[in-house]
């Protein structure tokens, strides 16, 4: 009986925090009819769309319902400011299950490419603004109030030669890596496959030379340790447990 109980209570509990009319809304404006009534994503809590005239693409062997959560509260942080913001002009592609926390803001500007691995995942507060390409390769976490862009939004010169620098620079975050919180990821990021990245760090460049099994961190980010990384293989079938909702 206890179970049973149990089981009802987490049916109420996840259903009761699904926002249904953004969940349906979005999900029928953006895809076919045959893609949108499994519901794939689903959005919990308060959200805001300021513009999702851009191309939202699932590039999945299967579509599943609930394989995008955004505002899911997977953290230790529950109380949302109701804050949460998506934008997409450009064009959002996911490749799997991915998972962004409770008051994030996604911005995927005019041409822009964005994309999630599978099991991708933004913790609570974080901020993404693509203007050219961001892509979040799979397993890749980042940490709660984080932000990540690649662009540097004013154009920026040499005072000496008159030259302007780019305004923006692609940022792609390899296969398992692990951001911790409140880091600045910045345009050109660059990074390896098994990387961690420690807290209130900076990462501006192309740290693939540096090779895997990496800690990195500072201002900016320097290597700190090498023969080092997230156990991702014992955390595995948690995460998809935990995260996973259907």
């Amino acid at each position: 009986m206890r179970r049973i109980f149990n089981k009802i209570r987490r049916v109420w509990k996840f259903y009761t925090a699904v926002n249904w009319m953004k969940t349906i809304y979005f999900n029928y404006k953006k895809f076919p009819f045959r893609i949108a009534r499994k519901l794939p994503v689903m959005f919990y809590g308060s959200v805001k769309f300021s513009d999702i005239s851009g191309e939202i693409i699932l590039d999945v062997p299967e579509v599943k319902r609930g394989m995008i959560g955004f505002g899911q509260k997977f953290e230790l942080p529950t109380r949302s400011k109701r804050i949460a913001e998506l934008s997409v002009m450009g064009k959002l592609v996911f490749k799997g299950h991915a998972h962004i926390g409770i008051d994030c803001f996604v911005h995927v500007g005019e041409g822009a490419y964005c994309e999630f691995g599978y099991m991708s995942c933004l913790g609570s507060n974080v901020k993404l603004i693509c203007k050219e390409e961001v892509i979040l390769s799979d397993w890749v976490g980042i940490g709660y109030e984080s932000q990540l862009t690649d662009s540097n939004f004013h154009p920026m010169m040499n005072t000496e030669t008159g030259e302007l620098y780019p305004m923006t620079s692609p940022v792609h975050l390899a296969k398992y890596n692990a951001f911790s919180n409140r880091i600045s990821i910045m345009p050109g990021t660059k990074t390896p496959e098994n990387c961690v990245i420690a807290s209130n760090s900076v990462v501006n460049k192309d740290y693939r030379d540096w090779g895997s099994n990496i800690l990195i961190g500072g201002v900016p980010a320097k290597l700190i340790k090498q023969n080092y990384n997230r156990d991702w293989e014992g955390e595995k079938e948690m995460l998809k447990k935990f995260k996973i909702i259907w």
